[in-house]
């Protein structure tokens, strides 16, 4: 059976919710079949994000790492394809108050990493259930590509045989009150993305298996360009 990493953000700023967190919770919840799903949620502080998330991989040992974020002035699910190295929160300071600019997320790391994820079939097949989606090329410059890159570069350096990327969920509906974004998309509905965006990629990763239910544990994965 594929294991599956799912992460998600705490609630950060002054708003309750995070969509991710919501949206992972119910995958957490109902979780899509066949696979063995384990659920995250990563703290909005940079660099204690990335150890989370090391620790979460190091104990779970996931075939598969979605992570996912707040993409709020986004109307639909985004699967991100670039993960750059550079830290620049420019307009928000984490919930520890740190706020670096123009800074690495990691020192001497490569400029960028391309998603391991199958990106377009993903958004195609999230697309095909009637769930808006795209491919996004950005993934900003705050937590969310922190995150992304981090999971990059741990795939890159340490796991080899692990495939993941990141994925960025609209606002809930009750969170766009008194907001200039008006786009928004149910918890249930995004989480629904989720799981379909799960299904796309086991589906890649056993078919580069050779159709085997469970994945190879030291097999790298020939291409990485998420295309």
């Amino acid at each position: 059976m594929i294991r599956v990493l799912l992460t998600a953000f705490e609630p950060f700023g002054r708003d309750p919710l995070n969509s991710s967190l919501e949206a992972g919770r119910l995958v957490a919840a109902g979780p899509p079949a066949g696979v063995a799903l384990k659920f995250a949620e990563l703290p909005w502080v940079f660099g204690d994000s990335i150890t989370e998330l090391r620790r979460a991989v190091a104990g779970f040992k996931p075939d598969l790492v979605i992570a996912t974020g707040q993409g709020g002035n986004r109307p639909d699910l985004t699967v991100e394809r670039v993960a750059i190295n550079l830290d620049d929160a420019v307009r928000t300071p984490d919930r520890k108050g740190n706020q670096p600019i123009d800074q690495p997320v990691v020192p001497n790391g490569p400029a960028a990493y391309f998603s391991s994820l199958p990106v377009k079939a993903c958004v195609e097949a999230v697309q095909q259930a009637g769930i808006p989606a795209t491919v996004s090329h950005t993934a900003g410059t705050q937590l969310c590509n922190h995150v992304f890159y981090g999971l990059a570069h741990l795939i890159a350096t340490e796991h080899p045989e692990l495939r993941g990327g990141f994925a960025r969920l609209p606002y809930l509906p009750s969170q766009t009150s008194g907001r200039e974004q008006s786009a928004s998309m149910s918890a249930e509905t995004a989480a629904e993305g989720v799981r379909i965006l799960i299904r796309s990629a086991v589906a890649t990763l056993q078919s580069q298996a050779g159709g085997a239910t469970t994945a190879p544990r030291r097999r790298p994965w020939l291409s990485r360009r998420g295309g």
